[in-house]
């Protein structure tokens, strides 16, 4: 209870959405499909046909079977065996959701087959999967894994004949985005793709990628929760008319009169026969191997078709966003920033209260940002932890964890919300009270992390990778470091992650301008508390620096400087944080009235 009733939540609901007892009986009828199509082992992967980080109820197979609703990994079953391979992020909240008697927990590095693989699978059995749901890619891992040891080979989807109540496919309304929002055309776009395809030589290039497709046509939709994504796939020729293939549910007139001239709409169903209409004579097609499914592959390669694998070549045109896109941008944050002042201004006065929730403030939240008509959705489930539940990377608060937060806990709120401008990723750990000497030394040196990001100068060619230590170093002065990677990329109005660019070792991909990122540095104590400190930032030229390249802060909310240990500062970091403030300050300001507005000034006061 608080001092003020906020609407439930629109965009996030509290259910406990896995139930480890419907496991065992999920994993006997799998085995039973399995034993009467003749397959020893097979892969259910998080992962749909088109690779989202969201996938819609139907396409939820890892979490129909296993009770795990991260947004990555995998399971093995075999007639006796069955794993659930997860990465760092998710190796509490696994076991937490499944069955731990029928799957054992395998932690698993990113875009790797698990060295333990060879002791689920017995010598000379063959490991099945669904072609549609895996890449190219992924497969040669499995099959480099089990070379000589075991048969890797594709098959019908075996949960798909064993989930009886399955939801249907989305089907949501289209819309197009106009010139003031896109800030380049359909046709223009395409022009540029044509220009790349022939570059590479290529006839055509196969588009599996919804942010891709979306971009591409100016289109955005909901066939997915918090991402405004219309599912479907393309073929684009180097000449002549594309095609877009959606649920046959999605196209009507509208749709294709807003299409006319620029892609011809076709059935989903058709994108099969499509791929394999091409022939020889199509010379090569481009595929991505890292995103495509590898059923494109096999039916482009049984075609005579030549294939070209190389990075989905939306992708990087995509994350350089145009001056109209990051004005979407800039002004989503300016949105984004008056709902949150709204909301910590909230927070600051019922928290010493001791009555808020983590589904309190959750719901607090939304509510400040859907008084603004233009936020219609969230960029993904509010990460609300307190205490120790801060310590979860990935934590989802439900009605079975949900946790009152103690005056004197840290609290971590890790959201983000989708305007019609732009897309907002932000968090912030918060203060409830005294908090000890080792909670401010730790919370000063990631924010000394996130400043250093926030200050770099670099050179044109440098790479995300090279950039991450910047923000650990602090960290690892004093033997510590976080797990997770230190930003990715944000696209506008669409996935709030996204390619090809971001900040870890992983991301070799050069930044450019108008690469849009997270700057998140953190530090996780298991059991205690979790702290991050997070703001999106803009790849800009470096002013009087030819050559070289800097960031720009684009988010406007308060970074809390009550747990800061000043004494940790340098110069340089006190000033850049007093001027980000002075900046949110100057931005936010003229949009508030009252006890928020006086809120903000002392938020905001230079220290």
């Amino acid at each position: 209870m608080t001092d003020r009733s906020f609407p439930p939540t629109q965009f996030q609901s509290f259910e406990v959405k896995s139930d480890p007892s419907q496991v065992a009986p999920r994993v006997a009828q799998l085995r039973a499909a399995m034993k009467a199509a003749g397959v020893d082992a097979f892969l259910i992967p998080r992962a749909d046909a088109h690779r989202g980080e969201s996938v819609p109820e139907s396409d939820a197979r890892l979490a129909y079977l296993t009770g795990f609703t991260g947004s990555a990994g995998h399971a093995l079953v075999t007639a006796d065996k069955a794993a659930l391979f997860v990465d760092s992020r998710y190796t509490l909240q696994a076991p937490a959701q499944t069955d731990t008697d029928v799957f054992k927990i395998e932690e698993l590095a990113v875009g790797s087959a698990s060295p333990v693989l060879r002791d689920y699978i017995a010598e000379g059995a063959t490991l099945a999967y669904d072609p549609w749901l895996h890449t190219p890619g992924e497969i040669r891992t499995f099959v480099d894994a089990l070379k000589g040891y075991a048969k890797v080979v594709p098959h019908t989807n075996l949960v798909d004949t064993i989930w009886q109540d399955r939801p249907a496919a989305p089907i949501s309304p289209i819309e197009f985005l106009g010139h003031n929002r896109a800030g380049k055309t359909a046709q223009d776009k395409l022009t540029d793709l044509r220009k790349t395809l022939s570059d590479e030589n290529a006839a055509a290039v196969v588009l599996t990628l919804p942010e891709s497709i979306c971009w591409l046509f100016n289109m955005r939709g909901r066939d997915v929760p918090n991402t405004p994504f219309v599912l479907g796939f393309s073929i684009v020729p180097q000449s002549g008319t594309p095609k877009l293939f959606l649920d046959e549910g999605k196209i009507t007139p509208e749709i294709k009169q807003a299409l006319s001239g620029i892609a011809e709409i076709e059935p989903v169903t058709g994108f099969s026969a499509a791929l394999a209409a091409f022939g020889a004579d199509a010379n090569s097609v481009l595929i991505d191997p890292q995103s495509a499914p590898a059923a494109v592959a096999e039916t482009l390669t049984n075609a005579g078709v030549k294939l070209i694998e190389k990075r989905d070549p939306i992708l990087g045109p995509k994350s350089r966003k145009n001056e109209v896109e990051l004005s979407g941008m800039r002004e989503a944050h300016k949105l984004d920033g008056v709902a949150l002042a709204k909301f910590l201004h909230w927070f600051d006065t019922e928290a010493p209260k001791g009555n808020l929730t983590e589904i309190g403030i959750v719901t607090a939240l939304e509510a400040f940002r859907r008084e603004e008509e233009t936020c219609v959705d969230a960029s993904f489930d509010t990460i609300s932890g307190s205490g120790p539940n801060g310590a979860i990377v990935h934590y989802r608060v439900t009605e079975k964890t949900d946790r009152r937060l103690n005056p004197g806990e840290l609290m971590l709120v890790d959201s983000g919300a989708q305007y019609l401008s732009g897309t907002t990723d932000i968090t912030r750990t918060l203060y409830t009270g005294d908090a000890s000497a080792e909670e401010k030394d730790r919370y000063t040196r990631v924010l000394k992390g996130m400043i250093a990001i926030s200050m770099a100068r670099f050179p044109v060619g440098t790479s995300g990778a090279v950039i991450d230590v910047l923000a650990r170093q602090f960290l690892w002065q004093d033997g510590i470091t976080y797990t997770h990677g230190t930003g990715h990329g944000v696209g506008h109005f669409l996935g709030v992650h996204e390619g090809p660019i971001g900040i870890s070792s992983r991301y070799t991909a050069p930044l450019e301008i108008g690469n849009v990122l997270s700057n998140e540095p953190g530090y996780y104590k298991a059991g205690a508390y979790g702290i991050r400190i997070e703001n999106l930032i803009v790849v800009e030229e470096a002013k009087s620096f030819p050559g070289y390249l800097e960031f720009d802060t684009i988010t406007l909310a308060p970074i809390e400087t009550r747990l800061i240990d000043q004494s940790l500062l340098t110069t340089p970091e006190r000033d850049w944080l007093n001027a980000f403030h002075a900046k949110v300050w100057d931005e936010i300001s003229p949009r508030l009235t009252g006890d928020v507005k006086e809120w903000l000034r002392r938020a905001t006061t230079a220290i």
